[in-house]
This record gives structure tokens, sequence and C-alpha cells, in this order.
């Protein structure tokens, strides 16, 4: 079988295995947000933290809710890190150093996952299962609690209120996130990955001599890594180690898992809407989104020109051969299309268009299908400049979902779009003109202009993916990279929390003939076209002097 063949082939698998999912899973992550009910253990949670899960919030009490959340998530990740070396279960490591533990810290709660340390030679058990795989479970209900607020933004009129941020932090980590990582870590194990509490032991090698390797709870750790789009690797390596990822198989499921909650979302999102159509509109938008980018993918990986890349049959160059081509790009684009970061191969040994396939597609916000939580508010808040440019068209006041989008709501959208490529394209400019952090780069250039945008793209846009040929783990970087992280994660959501607050206080607009029809194809096309443009005008002049130059040269 050719490997194009094969690369079509799972491509089709892991479509077909999405579209089985789709339907149970978003129709339970719906009721898990409209029920009334609560569970035995939910209800011990609400009174451990003092928290009454009956009481509604307007859009500033459920942003605090967030902000305080996630602020105790930073100081105790920091403070875990820093007294390491006296925790018991450090399988002897030392404690962090400052600028790097605020890095880790901001990494995880931020649901970043941007690593510049070394997992397995750093971090000891407790730090691993009690501090960062917490985190990206945690993490990752705050993404999904966001966009549940903004989707009764649109369902809820004359009121502010948006719900409960507690309840649906603890509902999304209870009733989704731990029972899917659950049966996830079973199929991990089954294919695999390890799960043990081993500590540093020789490993012989093949070539003579031994080297010392370190077990961990990596299946458990690794499932809510890709499930909650996290991407942070127990070991260095990530995903391409084989305790965490041994072979064909499990690839393909941890691929899956990367888009399983994202994709499904679309359905929650409609059935909480009253309209299953509207949920199908976004995900015919995402999911085209990522068609293109998997196939121009493929494309200039196995049609790069060369003889050794004839022999080798691609671009092999920093992939894994038990994956080869074929799965590494389908990974690299599910990783870097999401908030994952993840990854099975090299990004920086990637071809140059290759490299910036994976650059744009963080910066088109990850929304095809993107984030937990977060792909779906990008999206939505992309449909709003959508239908606004539409209005634009024909003179006529925009609508969505029945609420009028108005100069308060499209400049809360306007800032949600635009802050994110403000942090990266301030702080590449800041690092490549100041000395210090550009010798950090290995290469000389449009790549080593790469490496440091892809870094700033990577935090700012909260994926955790690196270039890797940059030396991160620096005072710069390690500071700069943490601000861009937290900056990246939690302002956007101060935008769509208010644009929810907004829409929330609106009553509803009654469908005429001149409204646009926002459940058909034509929408999904402009919603994409809206994506690519916006995406395009901001970034192509950064793109240009990196990875287009490089690919261009070779």
């Amino acid at each position: 079988m050719s490997p194009v063949l094969a690369g079509a082939l799972q491509v089709l698998a892991l479509v077909a295995a999405l579209a089985l999912a789709y339907r149970p899973l978003g129709d339970h992550m719906a009721r898990v947000y409209s029920s009334t009910k609560h569970l035995r253990v939910e209800k011990w949670i609400y009174k451990a933290i003092g928290a009454d899960p009956a009481t509604e919030m307007r859009w500033p009490a459920y942003l605090r809710g967030v902000l305080a959340f996630s602020a105790m998530g930073v100081l105790f990740l920091y403070a875990l890190q820093r007294f390491q070396g006296a925790l018991p279960g450090s399988l002897g490591f030392a404690s962090i150093d400052p600028d790097q533990a605020f890095n880790t810290a901001a990494s995880f709660v931020a649901n970043t996952n941007w690593q510049s340390y070394y997992g397995e030679q750093a971090m000891g058990h407790v730090v691993q299962t009690g501090g960062l795989a917490v985190q990206n479970f945690v993490s990752a209900a705050v993404g999904m609690a966001v966009a549940v607020a903004l989707v009764r933004g649109f369902t809820r009129s004359r009121t502010g209120e948006l719900g409960n941020f507690w309840t649906d932090l603890v509902r999304g980590t209870v009733r989704i996130l731990l029972p899917l990582s659950v049966v996830g870590a079973l199929v991990l194990v089954a294919t695999g990955v390890i799960q043990n509490f081993s500590g540093i032991h020789e490993v012989g090698q093949f070539d003579g001599g031994g080297r010392q390797w370190n077990g961990g709870a990596v299946a458990s750790q690794e499932v809510i890594k890709v499930l909650g789009t996290n991407g942070g690797g127990y070991f260095n390596a990530n995903s391409a180690h084989p305790f965490e990822n041994p072979n064909g198989l499990s690839n393909l499921f941890e691929v899956f898992l990367i888009l399983v909650i994202p994709f499904a979302l679309t359905r929650t999102f409609g059935r909480m809407a009253g309209s299953l159509k509207q949920g199908y509109a976004i995900l015919a938008a995402m999911a085209s989104l990522w068609l293109g980018f998997t196939a121009l993918m493929m494309w200039t990986e196995f049609a790069h020109h060369g003889p050794a890349f004839e022999i080798a049959g691609g671009a092999m160059e920093g992939k894994e051969t038990r994956f080869g081509i074929a799965g590494s790009s389908v990974f690299a684009v599910a990783t870097t299309l999401t908030s994952t970061g993840a990854v099975n191969s090299f990004h920086s040994s990637y071809t140059g268009f290759g490299g910036g396939i994976t650059m744009l597609g963080m910066q088109l916000g990850e929304i095809a299908p993107g984030g937990v939580g977060s792909g779906l508010y990008g999206m939505l808040v992309m449909a709003v400049l959508a239908v606004f440019v539409a209005g634009l068209m024909v003179g006529r006041t925009p609508e969505y979902l029945g609420k009028k989008i108005g100069a308060r709501e499209i400049k809360f959208a306007a800032c949600y779009i635009l802050v994110t490529p403000a942090l990266v394209l301030c702080f590449t400019a800041a690092a490549t003109a100041l000395p210090t952090p550009a010798d950090s780069t290995a290469n000389p250039g449009a790549h080593g202009f790469s490496e440091i945008l892809y870094a700033y793209t990577s935090g700012a846009n909260n994926n955790g993916s690196a270039f890797a040929g940059l030396n991160a783990d620096t005072q710069w970087f390690n500071t700069t990279i943490g601000i861009a992280m937290l900056l990246g994660r939690f302002l956007p959501m101060v935008f769509v929390l208010a644009l929810a607050g907004s829409l929330a206080r609106q009553s509803p607009v009654p469908a005429t003939a001149g409204t646009l029809g926002t459940h058909r194809p034509l929408f999904s096309g402009l919603l994409v076209g809206t994506v690519l443009v916006v995406t395009g005008l901001t970034y192509f002049p950064a793109l240009a002097l990196g990875p287009l130059a490089e690919g261009l040269a070779s």
C-alpha cells in the first residue's frame, strides 16, 4: 500500500470515528450543562469550596470566578514546583528555578502546556500527577465553561445571567472529562502506554551501555493531555516517545481524543440553541478548515523534491518511522488547529511550507476545531464578525441567533480578534530586535525568525508546541512567553463573557425575509472566508519573512 493511500485511509477512519462519537457526546454535554440536578459528589465539592450552585451569575461575577480560580491554580502550581526538592516522590529532582516555575505554572493553568524543561529529568511524581495532571483537567473545564456561558448569552433574553461558573467547572470535570479519561487511559494502556510509579532505573541499549529512565503515571496524564487539548508531555519527546505513543494505533487514537470534544461541542451548541442546523453550520466550517489543512500538509510533506526525499518517500526528517509522513502530518495539523501542542514529530524539521501550515493553524485562533471550549467560543466570535460583514454588504443590521449585532457587540468581537495577534507580533518584534533573545535561535535567517515567531504564536494562542530549535529556557523567554500565555488565555475570555452578557440582556428579534440564514452552507462558506481573510491580513507579513521565504528558497 502506498504511503499516500495509507494516509487517506487514516483520515477516513478518523472521520468515521468522530462521526460515531459526535451525536452521543454532543447530546451528553448539552444535558450536563442544562441539568438542574446535582450529583452527590458534586454537592460535596460545592460544600468544600463554599459555592452555591443555584446562584446565577452576570458576566462580571462569572469572570471573577474564572480569574480567581485560575490565579489560585498559578500560585499553587508555582509553589509545588518551588518546593519539589522537599516533597516525597520527587525522584531526587531539585526545585524548579523561579522563572521556569512561573512559566510552567502559567502554561498549564492557561491550557497551553508549553514546556521549556525536560519532563523526565525535571519533574517528580507529585508535581506531574498532583500538579500538572490536575491542571490538565481543570484548565480544560474552564474553557468549556466559558464556551457554555457564551451559548447561554445567545439563548437567554432580557437577563444578564450566564449560569454559575463553579457549577459549570465541576460538571465539566466530573461528568465529562473524568469518565472519558478513565476509558481513554485503559485504551492507551492496552496499546502499550506505560502506567506506573517506578523510580529511575537503567535501560540497556542496542549499541551497548545503558541509559537512565524513569517511569510514571503516563497513560492517565497522556489521555487528559490530548482529550483536554493541553499538550504537556510526561517526557521531553512528548507524543514521539514510545512510552507515550507506542504505535500507529495509539497515534490515531490520540488524534481522535484531540478532536472529539471540540467537534462534538458544535452539537452541544446546536442542542442548547434549539437548532441543530446552527451547530452543523459551525461544524461544517471547522471541518472544512481541518480537512483543507490536513490535505495541504500531506501534499507539502509527500511532494517535496530532492534525492533524499524521493528515497524516503517524502520529507521524513524529524518524523518517527513508526508513524511515517501521513501519521505525523495528521497529528501535526490536529495539534496546531487545536490548543493541544502535543507533538509526535519535530515541527522544526518540516518543510518550509509545512512549518508555515502548523504556524498558520495556530494563528487562525485555533478554531478548526480549536481547543476544548476555546475553539467553540472562538468560532462563534468569528460568526458574529461574519454576520456583521454580511450586514455591511446588504445594508442591514446584522443578526445572529435572533440577537442584533450592534456597535457594542462588534467592539467586543474586534477586541477578541485583535488581542492575540498584538501579543504575538509585539513580543516577536521585541525578541528579534534585542540581542540576547536572538542568540537563542539555532538557525540564522528565515528559519531562525520562524522559531521565534512560532514560540510566541504558540504561547499567545495557548497551543504549547514548539519549533524546538529555539533555546527557550532563558529568563527572557520563560518570562515573556509566560506573560503571553496568561494574557492570551484570559484577555479573550474577558471579551467573550462581556459579549455573552451583552447578548443575554437583549430581547430576541423575530426572523424576517431579510434575515441571513446562518444555518445554510452559504454562511459556512462566508465564515471560512472571514477566518482566512482576517488571519491572512494580520499575519501574512510576518509569515512572508519566515516560513514563506524559507519555502520559496528551498
